[in-house]
């Protein structure tokens, strides 16, 4: 597709689609420069906390995986064995479903076959590989996969069209009467590669930033 954004060195992804595009160049003025954090945590403990995070509110599910994790002592994860050898019982006592503790108990025997491997294994495949390889764990979707993609190995070109925030925000800012089908956002949001990732993050505060807008009205 024609016209997409060219790679550029440090700071460029805010530059370079406000160059793009006037209306990401307006979300980028009123949010301020993309705060994305760097994860460092496993790929075994990011499905751990995904999981735990579905269908729930932030703070529940928070809740939740602090009561997982207090079961294995100063409120660690734990190691793939440990978690596999753990009754489910104890497990659904701690407030997990029936469903969350198949998939996390998945989650740890498909990291110890090495189906879900270390973040240096993850890091020499490509998106697309990720996803598939991540998608074969129970209560693992591509979403999932994807956010794992963003938020723990910190690629920088992810657009997670299933996401009904991104297809809020996208809505939202682009002043749409309707929120965009998944398959045409991917196809439209190819002119901002290489910096989706970039421009998700924005789409999903850009909605926060209407909200607080509408409240103070």
């Amino acid at each position: 597709m024609g016209g997409a954004v060219g790679k550029a060195g440090p700071g460029a992804p805010e530059a370079a689609l406000s160059a793009l595009c006037p209306r990401l160049a307006s979300a980028i003025e009123v949010i301020g420069p993309c705060t994305l954090p760097r994860g460092r945590s496993s790929p075994y403990e990011s499905l751990l906390s995904a999981i735990a995070h579905q269908q729930v509110h932030g703070n529940a599910a928070a809740a939740i995986l602090g009561r997982v994790r207090a079961l294995y002592g100063e409120g660690r994860y734990p190691t793939p064995e440990e978690l596999a050898a753990t009754p489910n019982e104890r497990l659904r006592r701690a407030g997990l479903s029936r469903a969350k503790v198949l998939a996390m108990k998945d989650v740890a025997r498909r990291t110890l076959d090495g189906t879900v491997p270390d973040r240096r294994a993850l890091a020499r495949l490509s998106n697309e590989e990720v996803i598939e390889r991540l998608t074969e764990v129970r209560g693992v979707g591509r979403w999932t996969a994807e956010i794992l993609l963003m938020f723990t190995l910190n690629r920088p070109d992810v657009l997670p069209v299933g996401d009904f925030g991104i297809r809020y925000g996208f809505q939202l800012l682009y002043n749409k009467r309707r929120e965009p089908k998944p398959d045409w956002l991917a196809r439209y949001g190819e002119r901002w590669s290489p910096y989706r990732t970039t421009v998700s993050w924005y789409l999903w505060r850009y909605v926060e930033y209407v909200r607080d807008q509408r409240r103070q009205a």
